[in-house]
């Protein structure tokens, strides 16, 4: 479960199991939806590390790129995210088509693809004591 101490600061903490993390809705950290886009890219950088581990090589050097592009509705709809991937001259044009495709699989993507079907129930629960 993920939860948010809502207070009247423009910092919002969310904590998790194991970590939390911070966002701002004054400019001074990522907001909400600019670290979604962000985390398409951690993503991305995620499996082209898998693939590079899968090939024996080494990930340094491997530069990630990602731009969103708002839709016809505007800045809150998401028509494109172009990746660009930039490797070391040592990777071979199949060592590059591996990481590509790899970066293609990444879970995150897949869901915004995917379109999955999930509930967004909003419920009042009981204040904590």
């Amino acid at each position: 479960m993920y939860s948010v101490h809502v207070d009247d600061s423009p910092v919002i903490t969310v904590a998790g199991a194991r970590h939390q993390v911070s966002y701002a809705v004054d400019g001074s950290l990522m907001n909400p939806l600019e670290v979604f886009y962000a985390t398409l890219a951690s993503c991305a950088a995620v499996f082209a590390k898998k693939a590079c581990k899968e090939m024996g090589l080494p990930a340094a050097g491997i530069r990630i790129g990602c731009k969103p592009y708002a839709g016809h509705g505007g800045p809150l709809t998401l028509s494109r995210y172009r990746t660009e991937v930039s490797f070391p001259a040592a990777f071979t044009a199949e060592q590059k088509a591996r990481v590509i495709e790899a970066i293609s699989h990444c879970a995150v993507k897949k869901i915004v693809e995917v379109g999955a079907e999930i509930a967004f129930p909003v419920v009042e629960t009981a204040a904590a004591a």
